[in-house]
């Protein structure tokens, strides 16, 4: 399915509920690959959410910290300081307890899934992942 396909799915499925209102919530994406990071980033702005974006582990643990979001789509596979590393780091630090944690990665073998299980993800995705979970886990509105 392309992209503008999801979008469109996307829109059906969701216009027509009218219980979807914009979230308060606050969501950071974390991905080593700029434009992944960015188009997840402008997806989910497109239903009305607040994001921000960090382009590697050590910025998005220092991003979360500042910023407390509620939500953080955190790639697994960085350099310097991987997914696994960041879930242990946020779950560890008490001004964080409560936010969750979803792995947005391409690695989704049972192994990976484990691990990230264990480093304190909530939720794991495998790239690509679908708009339509994205936007249920995010709570997006059209």
């Amino acid at each position: 399915m392309t992209q503008a396909e999801q979008i469109q799915q996307v829109n059906f499925y969701y216009c027509g509920k009218a219980s979807m209102q914009a979230s308060e919530k606050k969501i950071l994406v974390v991905d080593d690959n700029a434009d992944a990071a960015d188009m997840t980033a402008q997806i989910l702005q497109m239903y009305g959410l607040q994001v921000q974006v960090a382009y590697g582990g050590p910025e998005g643990l220092a991003l979360a910290r500042a910023n407390r979001p509620d939500l953080i789509f955190l790639d697994i596979g960085m350099p310097l300081m991987d997914g696994y590393q960041v879930a242990q780091a946020v779950r560890a630090d008490a001004t964080l307890s409560k936010v969750m944690l979803v792995a947005l990665t391409a690695w989704g073998d049972e192994a990976s899934r484990n691990k990230a299980r264990a480093a304190g993800f909530d939720m794991h995705l495998t790239k690509p992942a679908n708009i339509v979970e994205l936007l249920d886990i995010a709570g997006g509105k059209c």
